[in-house]
């Protein structure tokens, strides 16, 4: 029988990245970034005039910083030992949402935190992404962590059979994030790797109720 998988996300699972995004944002580019409510396009403003940054420079300063500030991303409280302690009993895959030109530098920023993982990168919905990860390994059992309720929707609708977390450790942004768990996308929403992982521990071996 084939060991069991986890597919995990990076950032907000495994790496803070909106704080230090934001920091970076206050710091260099005269931007505050306050999230009032789940739509991530309002957060940021500029600070001397309040004005909205518009999309395209939003994207222009999300790619501009994994480009040059990922060595300021840091680990979630917990989640190098939980993963770490996972890999003793299964295998885990990384799969994050940059392009595939970022896979390397992914897998490097994680690598000198002490995850070491093979990365898989993705843009768009994950579930035809994990259904390829899925159909290559052919785990006995899986596991997907993510942040986001849009990704366990799709999971949920090409592999159904994965048993999903919704996991947000960003405190600045969880409770904006829709619970995927409430809307039934996800099997549970735990935003805390302490509490985690005797849950996913659970799942990839078998002793769920």
């Amino acid at each position: 029988m084939n060991r069991s998988l986890i597919i995990s996300d990076c950032d907000e699972v495994l790496l803070h990245m909106v704080a230090p995004f934001g920091g970076w944002l206050a710091e260099c580019h005269g931007i505050d970034f306050v999230m009032k409510d789940n739509d991530f396009g309002k957060a940021m403003r500029y600070a001397d005039d309040g004005r909205q940054v518009e999309g395209p420079e939003i994207w222009r300063l999300l790619n501009l910083f994994f480009d040059t500030e990922m060595y300021r991303q840091h680990p979630v409280t917990g989640a190098v030992e939980g993963i770490n302690a996972l890999a003793r009993h299964a295998d885990v895959v990384i799969l994050t949402n940059l392009g595939d030109d970022r896979r390397e530098a992914r897998t490097r920023q994680l690598a000198d935190h002490g995850i070491h993982a093979r990365v898989f990168t993705n843009q768009g919905p994950k579930g035809p992404a994990l259904r390829a990860i899925l159909d290559e390994y052919r785990p006995s059992r899986a596991v997907f962590i993510d942040d986001l309720p849009q990704h366990h929707a799709s999971v949920g609708e090409t592999a159904p059979e994965v048993q999903r977390l919704h996991l947000c450790a960003e405190p600045l942004i969880a409770p904006h994030i829709v619970c995927a768990h409430e809307a039934g996308h996800a099997h549970a929403r735990i935003d805390a790797w302490p509490q985690a992982l005797p849950w996913i521990m659970a799942h990839i071996n078998g002793v769920t109720a």
